[in-house]
């Protein structure tokens, strides 16, 4: 089976990207599995391989951004089987790449564009857990334009709408902070959310699946930080991922299916992460949902689904069996 595997990208996830992908490419099963992988650079430009056949080096040179896709696209690609777009963050896990792959008609792991660009849209997503009766964080909505402002009190968290990585993110315990804060997610995005802050456990926990998902045991976070900022998530030793989370059996449960059911309300397929809290009242609050999640072997992902049996290789295969499941099942939709 040919496996073209997306990585790198335009946003500011790009390393956490190149790292997922290095990890997949790893894992896939050379005697199953023909891979190529497709870097996208900051600029836009992706460095395709030379088609099979071409006496040209591996390493082809980088080709124009590809808005649409063209008869060059796939004679430089070579035919493929199943794209993982291992994508994080605006440009790669927002819808767009999924619009491209759905015109071009090939099958891919993961959220169709539509989800795609809810879950990357806090404000949106948030809306849409609200009307299912889903528990999420209050917040408002400054857009451009609007004046600075916090109903919560404090400490509140500032945040970009529509990125991922905690890039862009503050929290902000003093009035005198503000400004500042909603400036720098302004820098990420024209639109930002102010936060109120949860006090709590914070726990993920893995979805696996199209029409009859599944989630995978509860993880607790431990930050070696005051909050979960990106070198927690990132650096070595930023963080301990416990599971199963010291949490009552009532309470986990609870979390695994608002994971089920947030993925569902947000018409997600394939894979995603959903981040909680869980406050010292035990009220379970949903944090956001991940629909490419960070996808190295020692990932949150892979390790909580590598603790409920299912390790990082197979892993890979359910998700391309997923994807290859749903192309079939959608071509026989008439349009």
């Amino acid at each position: 089976m040919r496996i073209a595997i997306l990585a790198g990208g335009r946003s500011s996830e790009r390393a956490v990207s190149l790292a997922s992908a290095r990890s997949v490419l790893d894992a896939l099963d050379p005697a199953r599995y023909e891979t190529r992988v497709i870097e996208i650079g900051r600029d836009g430009t992706w460095a395709l391989p030379a088609a099979a056949g071409s006496a040209a080096p591996a390493a082809a040179a980088a080709a124009p951004s590809l808005p649409i896709p063209t008869a060059a696209a796939p004679a430089a690609l070579g035919a493929v089987d199943v794209v993982l777009p291992i994508l994080h963050g605006p440009f790669g896990e927002d819808g767009t790449v999924q619009g491209l792959l759905e015109l071009a008609g090939v099958p891919y792991v993961g959220s169709g564009v539509a989800a795609s660009a809810l879950c990357m849209d806090k404000d949106l997503f948030k809306a849409v857990l609200r009307d299912r009766g889903i528990p999420v964080a209050p917040n408002l909505t400054l857009r451009a334009g609007d004046p600075v402002r916090n109903p919560f009190g404090y400490p509140v968290f500032v945040k970009p709408a529509r990125l991922g990585s905690s890039v862009g993110i503050s929290k902000v315990t003093e009035e005198r902070d503000l400004e500042a804060a909603v400036a720098l997610a302004r820098r990420h995005d024209d639109k930002v959310l102010v936060e109120e802050f949860q006090p709590g456990m914070e726990v993920e926990v893995g979805v696996l699946g199209d029409r009859d998902p599944v989630a995978s045991p509860v993880g607790e976070i431990v930050a070696r930080a005051d909050w979960y900022d990106f070198d927690a998530k990132y650096a070595d030793g930023g963080m301990e991922l416990v599971v199963p989370a010291r949490l009552p059996h009532e309470a986990a449960e609870r979390v695994r299916r608002l994971a089920i059911e947030s993925f569902v309300a947000t018409d997600c397929e394939g894979m995603a992460r959903v981040d909680f809290f869980v406050r010292p009242d035990g009220e379970v609050v949903v944090n956001e949902l991940n629909t490419i999640p960070g996808f190295t072997a020692t990932s949150v992902y892979a390790k909580l689904f590598d603790a409920a049996g299912i390790p990082y290789a197979e892993l890979l295969d359910r998700l391309i069996a997923l994807a290859l499941e749903r192309h079939e099942r959608r071509s026989r939709l008439e349009y």
